[in-house]
């Protein structure tokens, strides 16, 4: 059989014109179109209008938040810096290999839904339904708590006692819904600008960070690895010995996870990058080193500077001044750098907080695509943008109010937490059902060799995936079993994405009773656009300062 998704005849693909058709009158006009669905025969309407650069950037530094900049002092708090590094390093790997997975996956099928429509079309229909809900409802409440974090951040130069916090909320709140409701490249070139701002940052925090360490700040301190030393490389949690050394390495696992959180996303805007096999397959490629530089060597630097016994770790201000970075560079004498942190990591929770509302949005127009959610969520305007899913997710930043009641607010944090183990979850089923669908090109008789992205060392990278996905969400939930430390809110934090996630896949099952389709049967053409179908020639660069963006990320 043939290695490629089969190609269409020019004349049963729909006008541009046609997209500002509603579902039905897609339907009805474009039944032999590759861009309507065989299930459901609902028109996908999204079009493909985000660059190159923009997949780029957003691969590179899209989900880069709050969680890494001023949460990696809690990490190191708790696991010490070789605790901390090491914890990195294996959630790093746990997540490309996890992206080889879904990047071989969209490469293929560049089309909408994303990794939740490949679970339910080379997994299982039930699986799908539930990793789609249970990941629109993780990114829903996740979306308000990263424009209270922006709120909050704002707060380092306003000391008004939060008096207009409110007002910078809703401020927040309209710029990330405005840019997503201008379009896709609207959000995809104010991802462009974010994602170097942060790239950025992370650079100038990594060498500031060294010349600090090596003494080159104004005390002139050397530090080197001074509190490897003392207090230790590994600092001991709950427990003394090298048990606690190792709970405190395993507790940051999770902590990792959520600084990792979203980052496969970028298989969700496959639907509509230009020229997306090449995009993506460059963009995976790239993963590797952003992952190295971006977390890695960033935490062994954060290790480097401040020891794991400094109060200040655990102070969770919201602000730059919990920021590692900010202790260093204080103790050193530099003053200026807190307010240009702060600044930058304000501009980081923003985009976070646009990107959740772009995924989140696309994930739910995936699933009324497919027929998982109601009908009315996969309408787009006539530029090809999901408008009633958009409506439907701009209602949840309304729960950034909670924050302005102390008890609202603490139910809102409750629930945030649970973001890293449905990451787990989520990575989890990804690679199990990556292992379906290479089996399935495999007895159809497609080989993986032609496509445009293969990983060489598949299977192994899914099986490390499947390995520590199930490890982490079995023990996530151990500190509540050492004597003293019960708490039943906590239990039911570590624990209760499980049982969900199993009663949305018995429900669905009860409901429509899927067919399981074994290894043969599996569907590896219908929907999947071909090469010419996608293919677009980038134009040539208009003066010198095209050409050098053009070489730096594309």
């Amino acid at each position: 059989m043939s290695s490629n998704p089969p190609t269409y005849d020019d004349d049963k693909i729909l006008p541009a014109a046609a997209v500002s058709a509603t579902v039905e009158e897609g339907a009805e006009y474009a039944k032999d179109d590759v861009r309507v669905d065989v299930h459901t025969n609902l028109y996908d309407g999204v079009q493909r209008k985000m660059e190159q650069r923009h997949m780029q950037m957003i691969a590179l530094a899209g989900t880069l938040g709050t969680g890494l900049f001023l949460g990696s002092g809690k990490t190191i708090a708790h696991g010490g810096p070789v605790g901390s590094f090491l914890a990195f390093v294996l959630t790093g790997s746990i997540v490309y290999s996890m992206l080889v997975c879904v990047g071989e996956m969209a490469v293929y099928a560049p089309i909408s839904g994303g990794y939740i429509h490949y679970i339910e079309r080379w997994l299982n229909p039930s699986v799908g339904f539930a990793v789609g809900w249970q990941v629109c409802f993780q990114y829903c409440l996740f979306l308000p708590s990263e424009i209270i974090a922006a709120s909050i951040l704002i707060s380092y130069w306003d000391t008004s006692n939060n008096a207009h916090q409110a007002a910078y909320m809703i401020a927040l709140m309209v710029g990330a819904a405005a840019i997503n409701f201008f379009g896709v490249r609207w959000f995809g070139e104010s991802e462009f600008i974010f994602a170097f701002i942060k790239i950025a940052l992370v650079i100038g925090l990594i060498i500031a960070g060294l010349v600090v360490d090596l003494g080159g700040g104004p005390t002139h301190d050397r530090i080197g690895f001074r509190y490897w030393k003392d207090p230790g490389a590994f600092a001991e949690y709950h427990f003394t010995g090298d048990l606690g050394k190792f709970l405190g390495f395993f507790t940051n696992l999770l902590q990792a996870a959520g600084s990792f959180a979203g980052i496969e996303s970028i298989a969700v805007a496959a639907a509509e990058v230009k020229n997306p096999r090449v995009a993506l397959t460059k963009a995976i490629k790239r993963l590797f080193w952003r992952i190295t530089i971006f977390y890695i060597l960033l935490i062994f630097v954060v290790g480097l500077l401040v020891p794991y016994t400094d109060p200040s770790l655990l102070q969770s201000t919201g602000t730059a001044a919990s920021s590692p970075f900010v202790i260093a560079f204080q103790r050193a004498g530099i003053k200026a750098l807190p307010s240009i942190i702060n600044a930058a990591v304000l501009t980081s929770a923003f985009s976070a907080g646009s990107s959740l509302m772009y995924s989140v949005s696309r994930m739910l127009y995936g699933l009324s695509l497919r027929g998982y959610a109601p009908r009315i969520l996969a309408r787009t305007t006539k530029k090809g943008l999901p408008i009633v899913s958009l409506c439907f997710v701009t209602l949840f930043y309304a729960l950034s109010f909670m924050t302005l009641s102390k008890g609202a607010s603490t139910v809102l944090n409750w629930l945030s937490n649970l973001n890293a183990l449905i990451g787990y979850i989520t990575w989890g089923t990804i690679a199990i059902t990556y292992l379906r669908f290479k089996k399935g090109l495999e007895a159809q008789g497609i080989d993986r060799k032609t496509l445009h992205y293969h990983s060489r060392l598949q299977p192994w990278p899914a099986y490390w995936v499947i390995l520590w996905s199930g490890i982490i969400i079995i023990f996530n939930g151990w500190e509540v079993f050492t004597a003293g430390h019960w708490s039943g809110s906590d239990f039911v934090i570590a624990y209760i994405t499980i049982p969900v996630f199993f009663i949305l896949i018995l429900g669905y099952w009860l409901v429509k009773r899927p067919k399981h389709l074994t290894i043969d049967e599996l569907d590896m053409y219908s929907n999947i656009p071909s090469d010419e179908e996608v293919s677009y020639e980038e134009p040539p660069p208009k003066n010198w300062g095209v050409k050098v963006v053009n070489f730096l990320f594309t």
